[in-house]
């Protein structure tokens, strides 16, 4: 299998394991297993990785589908975030069995779950969803007043709401996030604090609150009106684009959710505004033969660099069972915090196991949804990357754009590695 690793990351591959060990920044340890986190914490697992929107090769062991490919993150693929996929946030009522940490899932512990996705280069991939957004949207080149609203679904730690905010450059006028779980958007709103300044233009640009992104744009929240309808007001509460990321959407199993997921973003959009989805990509679903182990590691730093630890991460293990019928994979989630002895009272939170159930998408499944909800799809790529660089002989084979920028094709087969979708709302 292929996976999203991390730059300066050291990885080893056996047949049924993938381990990445990431160099992160320095951190502290009864903190950071109660995800209370100091302003160096939370910025070290920011930068505690490289990109994941670059491709490392490993051997193939059988495919481990969603997140399970790379040492997923969101799978993107660090096991999600995916995928390498990301391990998906928490916007869903998806069934999850959890055991240790107190009964705690790994959602509720934000800064566990931050620190293990920290290699994506969050910079890296907002431009990418940015440029996505700007050459397929319609209805003028300027987005509302200011510059681009945008609206972070599911968002986690809301990584990339903030480095959207957080770089003037990138013409950002507001960004919001939501996420199901109490804890992220608590923990969310922390970072925000560190990277855009507790006080301020660019802090107050940004909000996070608790919603679903199943219904959190529901008729009685917008005083009435459905996806496809035309009653649609473009005000200061609309968004020009909006993302799904770390395949996060794979925690809604069942097409009834995922419309309702579609008909909040449509509800949400401008005319004309964009959703990005990103997921595994599809041929994880179809190479599925066996479900391999994935993990990686990431040690722990204190203030003066030396290691006392490390986070060792699980996703997706061996047999864990997969419903072909259901296209739904129970996969198996696992952190293990090392290096905290001496801190008693925190032993329950160091390993927090649960089972996941995660649904895998075809690119004509997300088609077909789409349009259940007034949206269309009107251009897949391969991964969250942007190459400016347009020199290349190849860039016209590789995906280059109009604007000259060079992305990569979904059906590439060597550089593919996520489906990303995106889908605009008509005019």
């Amino acid at each position: 299998f292929a996976y999203l690793g991390a730059r300066g990351a050291r990885t080893t591959t056996t047949k049924t394991t993938t381990t990445t060990t990431l160099q992160s920044g320095p951190s502290q340890t009864r903190n950071l297993a109660l995800g209370r986190l100091s302003p160096t914490f939370l910025q070290a697992s920011k930068r505690g990785g490289g990109a994941m929107s670059r491709k490392k090769k490993s051997k193939k062991s059988g495919s481990g589908g969603g997140f399970g490919t790379t040492p997923t993150a969101e799978g993107e693929e660090a096991p999600k975030k995916e995928s390498e996929d990301a391990p998906p946030s928490s916007s869903s009522t998806s069934t999850t069995t959890t055991k240790g940490g107190g009964g705690k899932s790994i959602y509720s512990l934000p800064a566990l779950y931050d620190l293990a996705f920290g290699y994506r280069n969050y910079d890296e991939e907002v431009r990418f969803l940015l440029h996505a957004h700007r050459i397929h949207s319609s209805g003028g080149e300027n987005d509302g007043d200011g510059g681009t609203r945008v609206l972070e679904m599911a968002a986690g730690p809301a990584r990339h709401s903030l480095a959207a905010l957080a770089d003037p450059d990138n013409g950002v006028a507001r960004a919001a996030a939501i996420d199901l779980s109490e804890d992220m958007v608590s923990y969310g709103n922390e970072n925000a604090d560190v990277e855009l300044g507790t006080d301020g233009p660019r802090r107050e640009m940004f909000e996070y609150a608790r919603g679903d992104m199943r219904t959190f744009a529901s008729e009685e929240e917008k005083g009435g009106g459905s996806a496809g309808d035309g009653n649609d007001d473009d005000d200061a509460s609309s968004f020009d684009t909006a993302w799904i990321l770390l395949g996060s959407m794979q925690h809604l199993t069942t097409n009834d959710d995922v419309i309702s997921c579609f008909a909040s973003a449509y509800r949400s959009l401008r005319p004309g505004g964009t959703l990005v989805v990103e997921l595994p990509h599809p041929r994880e679903t179809f190479s599925m033969v066996e479900c391999t182990r994935n993990g990686w590691e990431v040690p722990l730093e204190d203030l003066h660099g030396d290691e006392y630890g490390e986070l060792r991460i699980v996703w997706g293990d061996e047999n864990d069972p997969f419903d072909p019928i259901r296209q739904v994979r129970d996969f198996t989630v696992e952190m293990e915090l090392t290096g905290m002895e001496g801190e008693d009272e925190d032993e329950e939170m160091q390993n927090v196991k649960e089972v996941v159930p995660m649904r895998l998408f075809t690119a004509q499944e997300i088609d077909a949804l789409g349009r259940c909800a007034g949206l269309e799809v009107v251009e897949m790529y391969g991964a969250l990357v942007l190459d400016d660089d347009d020199d290349d002989d190849d860039d016209e084979e590789e995906g280059e754009r109009k604007d000259g920028a060079t992305t990569v094709d979904v059906n590439d087969e060597d550089e593919a590695f996520r489906l990303v979708c995106v889908l605009r709302k008509p005019q």
